[in-house]
């Protein structure tokens, strides 16, 4: 397992960029995708895997970095190695993919004053209106929070698709934990779906199981696209030690197992992978 993690390392592109529409900062090392690319701009790339334009969108407005103290079981020779001192390279990301006339977005970042994903939807010419469909990966604020501003609703069209495990986990939680979930599904109730996992979705998008992170944590398949949401926070680190968590994880022991089983699920189907905290462009190539 160790040497197939170690080929998603070869490649992986580092590339900060100031602000929702601002200027490339350092550039480490340079990604290649053997994919079409339809279109990139700042904070924005979009490629073709057959019918599908899958568009990477940054929703984090400064460079992000994840402190390495965040990574329970990251010894200090283990960083010094991989020359991450200053911390693991990593963004804040949505995807959009649009197929047969849909817009599909799957989680919506943070939805602060600094979110990037409403500026860079309008610079594809894309209201929240346009948005057909929300496929959440799960409901930590960082991907639901988009979705609310103060007491509104964003996409006021969407149908919003979440796991009934990931649903139910999180009302089992105390008043004070789960109080954004509450607000923001008690907003969509008319238009929430809760599904099981092995669930297809409109669009042909496939639910799976990656619970660990949080209870009912959500892996999704279209085509040659597998959204992977949280399965890695720091893929400079978490690749080649996939054993290593962040703190975020709620299951350690789930959340490691389903990082292995779907990066090795991607190599050896020749998927393309999509991460909320992959280093910008949010894209693993596939290898095939």
């Amino acid at each position: 397992m160790r040497q197939n993690m170690n080929k998603w390392v070869i490649g992986l592109s580092v590339l900060f960029l100031a602000s929702c529409g601002g200027k490339s900062g350092k550039q480490d090392i340079t990604v290649e995708m053997t994919d079409t690319i339809a279109t990139e701009t700042e904070g924005l790339k979009t490629i073709q895997l057959d019918t599908l334009a899958v568009t990477w969108i940054q929703d984090n407005a400064a460079p992000k970095l994840m402190p390495s103290s965040l990574f329970e079981g990251a010894s200090k020779q283990v960083i010094d190695s991989l020359g991450l001192q200053e911390g693991v390279p990593a963004s804040m990301s949505t995807f959009l993919v649009q197929t047969n006339g849909k817009r599909i977005l799957f989680d919506t970042g943070l939805g602060d004053s600094s979110s990037c994903l409403l500026p860079h939807l309008k610079t594809m010419g894309i209201t929240p209106e346009d948005i057909d469909y929300i496929y959440l990966t799960h409901f930590h604020g960082n991907h639901i929070g988009g979705m609310m501003k103060g007491d509104s609703v964003v996409f006021p069209k969407a149908e919003v698709f979440a796991a009934k495990m990931e649903y139910d986990g999180w009302m089992s939680m105390p008043d004070d934990k789960k109080a954004q979930v509450v607000k923001t599904m008690t907003a969509y109730k008319d238009r929430l779906h809760l599904f099981e996992f092995g669930d297809t979705l409109p669009g042909n998008v496939l639910t799976l199981n990656a619970i660990g992170h949080t209870p009912g944590h959500t892996v999704f398949k279209t085509g040659k696209l597998l959204v992977v949401g949280d399965l890695i926070h720091g893929a400079a680190l978490q690749l080649p030690y996939p054993d290593i968590c962040a703190s975020f994880d709620m299951d350690k022991r789930l959340a490691i197992l389903s990082r292995k089983y779907f990066l090795q699920y991607a190599e050896e189907n020749g998927l393309v992978v999509a991460g909320m905290h992959l280093p910008s462009p949010a894209f693993l190539p596939n290898k095939q």
